[in-house]
C-alpha cells in the first residue's frame, strides 16, 4: 500500500471518477493550483495517462489508484489509502453514473451498483478522511450531487434519491463539523457536457441548449465557493438557481407537468 512518501509533501487532493468529465476537470484545476493528486477510477490506463500528463504539465505528483468504488473491496481499498494519508486536504466524491428507464425494467444489479457508488462509497471515503482533517484543522469535502436531488420523476427513481442523499448528507455533516476547520459542499450541477449522458444512452437533442453547462464552469464555481467556505449547496449558474427556486415554490400541478416531460427523456 502506498504512503505519502510517494507524494511530495504538498497538500493532496483525492478525486474519484477522475478519468473523465467533472472528475478530470477537478484534477486539472487542483493540479494547476499546486496540489498533489490521488486519482481514483476503474480505468487504470486512462488514470495513468492523466497522472503523467498533469505531473509533467504542473510539476506535481499524481498517483493513479485504480478501484471499482461500486464494490466493497474497491471502496475499502481507497478508504484504507485515505486513512494513511497525512496531508489530505481535499476529497472530491465525484464517481457516479445515470441510467434510463423505470425501476421495473432495469437490472437489479445495476440499481444496487448505483446505490453503492452514490451512497456507500462517498460515506465510507468521507468517514476515512475526517479524523485526519479534523486533527489538522483543515479540509474540504466536495460531494457531487445534482439538481436532480431536488426533483423526482419516472425513469430516475434511484438516481434522484441517491443524489438527494448526498445533498442532505453534506448539509448534516457540515453541521457536525462546525468549528473543526473542515467544510463540506454538495455540488448540484444541471445538464453538463461530459460523457455522463452518452453512457446513460439519453437523447441529448431533447434538452434545450441554454440548459447545458461546461464542465469547466461547474468545477470553477464549486472550487470558488469551497475556497470561500460559502453555502454548503453549490448550484452552478443563475439559470439553475432559478430552476431550483421554482421547484421548491411552484404549485404542485405545474411541477407534475414538468416531471411528465422530464420522464419522457428518461424512460
Amino acid at each position: 500500500m502506498p504512503t505519502d512518501t510517494a507524494l511530495t509533501g504538498r497538500t493532496v487532493a483525492l478525486i474519484t471518477g477522475a478519468s473523465a468529465g467533472l472528475g478530470k476537470v477537478f484534477a486539472q484545476r487542483l493540479a494547476a493550483a499546486g496540489h498533489d493528486l490521488v486519482l481514483v477510477a476503474r480505468d487504470a490506463a486512462r488514470l495513468q495517462a492523466l497522472a503523467d500528463e498533469l505531473s509533467l504539465q504542473y510539476g506535481i505528483s499524481a498517483e493513479p489508484l485504480a478501484a471499482d468504488l461500486s464494490r466493497d473491496d474497491g471502496m475499502r481499498h481507497v478508504a484504507d489509502r485515505i486513512a494513511k494519508m497525512g496531508n489530505l486536504e481535499i476529497l472530491v466524491n465525484n464517481a457516479g453514473f445515470g441510467t434510463k428507464g423505470k425501476l421495473v425494467t432495469r437490472p437489479i444489479a445495476e440499481q444496487a451498483t448505483m446505490l453503492e457508488l452514490h451512497v456507500m462509497a462517498p460515506m465510507l471515503l468521507t468517514r476515512a478522511a475526517l479524523p485526519g482533517m479534523i486533527e489538522r484543522g483543515v479540509g474540504t469535502i466536495i460531494n457531487v450531487a445534482s439538481v436532480a436531488s431536488f426533483v423526482y420523476g419516472a425513469g430516475n427513481a434511484n438516481y434522484c434519491s441517491s443524489k438527494a442523499y448526498l445533498r442532505i448528507f453534506s448539509l448534516a455533516l457540515n453541521e457536525e463539523l462546525r468549528g473543526t476547520g473542515v467544510h463540506v459542499q454538495a455540488l448540484c450541477p444541471g445538464f453538463t457536457h461530459t460523457e455522463f449522458h452518452d453512457r446513460a444512452a439519453m437523447d441529448k437533442t431533447t434538452i434545450a441548449g441554454v440548459l447545458w453547462l461546461s464542465a469547466e464552469r461547474v468545477v470553477d464555481d464549486s472550487l470558488a465557493q469551497a475556497a470561500a467556505k460559502g453555502a454548503v449547496v453549490c448550484i452552478p449558474s443563475t439559470r439553475y438557481k432559478l430552476i431550483v427556486f421554482m421547484v421548491r415554490y411552484l404549485p404542485e400541478w405545474i411541477l407534475s407537468a414538468v416531471r411528465k416531460q422530464y420522464g419522457k427523456l428518461r424512460t
